[in-house]
């Protein structure tokens, strides 16, 4: 076993440094950053489809004659939020990405420079252009449901690429800008001012430079794909779309869920480091379901369905060990644990028990999330309840989360659905862990005796 452990952390240490990378931890600040808004804004979202969920004509009735008549006031929360999610993620990942090579190289960078680069570099690349007859121009198009207007594309949201589609080219032109700017301190390429001057009129001095250089740098990138017919969007779009694909398929779920939870056997945080790397993608997700996909892994699909409890779906073990386990070492740690487990917080129970490094439970911590999740996973795809179109708080308890996210009761009985079949694969290798414990401690009270 402790040969089985070390080939799991040689295996596992290169995506446990990943984590540690600069550029990931920007974007795990932004997907961190952005959890309050997206939930604001899915909230609102949730509250304007409940004459979906609840069918009967007269609550329909009800609804459209009273709330539904302020519902593009209301919506404004969620157009604000989800509708311009990119930019969220544009303008943190600015900010963090300064901020850390500030702190860490010693450099004279200032984050709210960082981050409004980043927004400069950012709406630089959100109109289209066409190259055509010799010159440049903005594209104009007016089509049913799809304007664009001076190169601005015009959705129901407002400015189509600042929403969840944009995403991928908002982190790629925020880490351009903040590669720029620094090179550009590094090279002492700014404009000093005297002690003298305010510190604001100074700041804003120090990145005039960085600013051209970064114009310059974003129109020669569109210059070169519009000649050739595209732009950075539709560029972004190949790979990224790629990667969404693969986690759009069942065995691409299993593999998530697999790393997630090898990582945690060898005591690393699987969640943190998996969940920055697809969290523009399962964010973009919710947005095509609302236009009728039937995406599974979107939003908190996880804290929904899968990991019931916490890593590994946990829920029903940590009940067991409360109420029905022998052993009082158990019954201890189970009541300690239930109430954080609830709310899919099951750190207690991962280095209590513990699971971590533990070959007793290995194969149930990988198996009964991987079951779960293939329940929740086909349960969507055959529209036996509706994919996730809202974000719920991570420590939403079982079925509460997949109800208001999807907005659909099914969903809830999907959801304990997979909390009992995930409790069912821990099942005897709890019993047998009892009893063995339960030997100990009546031993132990022998020899007291």
């Amino acid at each position: 076993m402790n040969k089985m452990f070390e080939s799991f952390e040689k295996f596992m240490a290169p995506l446990g440094k990943i984590s540690q990378y600069r550029f990931v931890r920007a974007i795990t600040a932004a997907g961190m950053a952005s959890i309050p808004f997206t939930i604001v804004g899915s909230m609102f979202l949730v509250f304007n489809i409940l004459p979906i969920t609840f069918t009967m004509p007269w609550f329909v009735d009800f609804f459209n004659n009273t709330f539904g008549k302020f519902a593009d006031l209301y919506m404004l929360a969620n157009r604000a939020t989800m509708g311009i999610l990119a930019l969220y993620f544009n303008i943190v990942i600015g900010y963090e990405l300064t901020k850390i090579y500030a702190e860490e190289e010693e450099l004279n960078l200032t984050p709210l420079n960082g981050a409004l680069l980043s927004v400069f570099a950012f709406f630089m690349s959100l109109p289209q252009l066409v190259f055509k007859g010799g010159a440049v121009g903005l594209v104009q198009s007016v089509k049913e449901g799809a304007y664009i207007i001076n190169g601005w594309a015009i959705g129901g949201d407002g400015v189509s690429r600042l929403g969840t589609v944009g995403i991928f080219t908002a982190i790629i032109m925020a880490a351009l800008a903040v590669q720029i700017y620094r090179f550009c301190v590094k090279k002492k390429w700014v404009v000093k001012m005297p002690e003298s001057v305010p510190e604001g009129v100074s700041r804003g001095f120090t990145a005039l430079v960085p600013a051209f250089s970064v114009a310059f740098a974003v129109i020669f990138i569109n210059g070169i794909f519009v000649v050739l017919g595209t732009d950075i969007f539709q560029v972004v779009s190949i790979p990224f779309g790629f990667v969404a694909h693969i986690t759009d398929s069942w065995l691409g779920l299993m593999v998530i869920y697999f790393l997630i939870h090898a990582l945690w056997i060898v005591g690393i945080h699987g969640a943190t480091i998996i969940s920055s790397l697809i969290t523009p993608i399962v964010l973009h997700n919710i947005t095509l379901n609302l236009k009728g996909a039937h995406i599974p892994l979107a939003g908190e699909f996880s804290n929904m369905f899968v990991t019931l409890g916490g890593s590994g779906a946990t829920l029903g073990l940590i009940i067991y060990m409360a109420y029905v386990a022998k052993s009082e070492q158990l019954k201890m740690l189970g009541k300690a644990a239930i109430i954080p487990g609830i709310f899919n917080i099951n750190e207690p129970i991962i280095f209590g028990l513990p699971i971590i490094y533990n070959p007793a439970f290995m194969l149930p911590f990988f198996l009964a999330p991987m079951a779960s999740g293939s329940i929740a996973y086909f349960a969507i795809k055959l529209q036996l309840c509706r994919p996730v179109i809202g974000n719920m708080p991570w420590p939403s308890p079982v079925g509460i989360g997949a109800f208001v996210g999807t907005g659909d009761w099914r969903a809830a009985v999907v959801a304990v659905v997979c909390a009992v079949v995930a409790f069912l694969v821990y099942l005897p290798f709890i019993k047998m862990h009892d009893t063995k414990l339960y030997k100990e401690e009546q031993a132990l009270a022998q020899e007291a005796a």
